[in-house]
């Protein structure tokens, strides 16, 4: 199963204890975007959601278990008129996290349409994936 972590310079902070710190400091500082992670059989489909960013403002890098999806955008506007210059500066950045185990890691793929992205994350057939119980001894 697909588990987004949420990355501090101590270490990982997994999403479900984010959500029973949520009065505390919790996520309100870090800037995230919406996902959808949908179980296709043979494969996940994660589709996030970042309109408004073009394919080159988006990087997805893979260390071992960990996917992670940057989005950064920066615009600048320039209006000059009767000697007066106005500057408009815009900054926009997102990065999240994903834990992935069980996935064919050299397989995954993404596209990006529509303010959609969407990475495909096959799933590895050797790894038993079932729930097990542990008895308690």
């Amino acid at each position: 199963m697909l588990r987004p972590a949420i990355f501090e310079p101590t270490g990982p902070l997994f999403f479900d204890r984010v959500f029973h710190d949520f009065f505390g400091n919790g996520v309100s500082h870090f800037d995230n975007f919406n996902t959808d992670v949908i179980d296709q059989g043979d494969n996940y489909l994660l589709q996030a959601e970042l309109p408004g960013f073009s394919k080159e403002d988006i990087k997805i890098d893979l260390d071992k278990e960990t996917l992670t999806i940057t989005a950064t955008h920066k615009e600048e506007k320039k209006d000059q008129k009767d000697n007066y210059v106005r500057q408009e500066r815009s900054y926009r950045s997102y990065c999240r996290s994903f834990h992935i185990p069980g996935i064919k890691k050299d397989d995954i793929s993404a596209a990006y349409n529509n303010g959609v992205l969407e990475v495909a994350l096959p799933k590895d057939s050797t790894v038993v994936q079932e729930p097990k119980r542990i008895e308690v001894k």
